[in-house]
């Protein structure tokens, strides 16, 4: 897949090569190639964000700081244990999935768009990591305080979005706002 293609695209391109067949995690990470970590971002920043559990955004938190470190060092792809890779969905159940989600991921293309490029190269893509890193470490302490752990968490999930549409000023703008974000609550403790 080139840089250039867009998300429903990719979604089905793997539908089609599924058909039928069970669809794994290892099978998304090949499709997705490098936007790999935004996709393994996605999920546990959107469940920390509406899953105010104690408990939830902290592990997610722990979870995503685990992928982004990957990346800090280097990886061009996450790496997960095997077995976790090994998990999967029926491919009708996939194929539904991919139905229901490629309007809304249309509407997403829509908003979302390869600009900024200087946030897609190596370099950048390791800073980036860093500060995903802290963000998601961040969300352990502020879980105590009533959905503060929110800020982080929507900013987590607006940069894996930046990060899947490779999309740099999406990525900027998620990660100024959680600076300041941040920053604006230590002045006030």
């Amino acid at each position: 897949m080139t840089q250039t293609t867009r998300l429903s695209e990719l979604m089905t391109s793997l539908d089609d090569e599924h058909e039928g067949s069970d669809v794994s995690i290892n099978d998304i990470l090949k499709t997705f190639e490098s936007r790999g970590f935004g996709p393994l971002l996605v999920i546990p920043s959107l469940l920390a964000l509406v899953c105010p559990v104690p408990g939830i955004p902290t592990a997610c938190g722990l979870f995503m700081a685990l992928i982004a470190i990957q990346q800090v060092f280097g990886r061009a792809h996450p790496w997960l244990p095997g077995r976790l890779r090994k998990v999967s969905i029926e491919g009708d159940r996939f194929h539904r999935l991919v139905v229901r989600v490629k309007p809304w991921a249309e509407r997403f293309e829509s908003l979302f768009k390869p600009r900024l490029t200087f946030m897609d190269t190596n370099a950048a893509r390791r800073v980036v990591a860093v500060l995903i890193t802290l963000l998601s470490l961040s969300m352990a302490p502020l879980e105590l305080l009533p959905f503060a752990a929110a800020l982080p968490a929507g900013m987590l999930l607006l940069i894996a979005l930046g990060m899947i549409a490779r999309d740099g000023l999406i990525m900027l703008i998620g990660l100024v706002v959680a600076v300041a974000g941040i920053l604006s609550f230590l002045l006030f403790i």
